[in-house]
């Protein structure tokens, strides 16, 4: 007999690893100004850098990938990194 029912109590995390980071990425640049400007003009240094603390975990060529996006806006970042995720 199958089991259909769902544990709605279980937690699932089921996002990778990428987006997860890509996510923590886009929250800093929403909660911090400095960090969205250095994402907006330099991607690659502000991957590098971190925020609070904290440093990105990305492999080297998502973080590669990451700094080639050109944008003026935060908008505009995230949908180029959108883009990312389904490549």
């Amino acid at each position: 007999m199958s089991n259909y029912f769902k544990d709605f109590d279980q937690k699932e995390e089921f996002i990778a690893p990428r987006e997860r980071e890509f996510s923590r990425i886009l929250t800093a640049a929403v909660v911090n100004e400095k960090f969205r400007k250095q994402l907006l003009s330099n991607p690659a240094l502000a991957i590098r850098n971190g925020f609070g603390g904290e440093a990105f975990h990305l492999a080297k060529d998502e973080a590669d990938r990451l700094s080639t996006i050109h944008a003026s806006t935060l908008a505009d970042f995230a949908q180029q990194m959108n883009n990312l995720v389904s490549v």
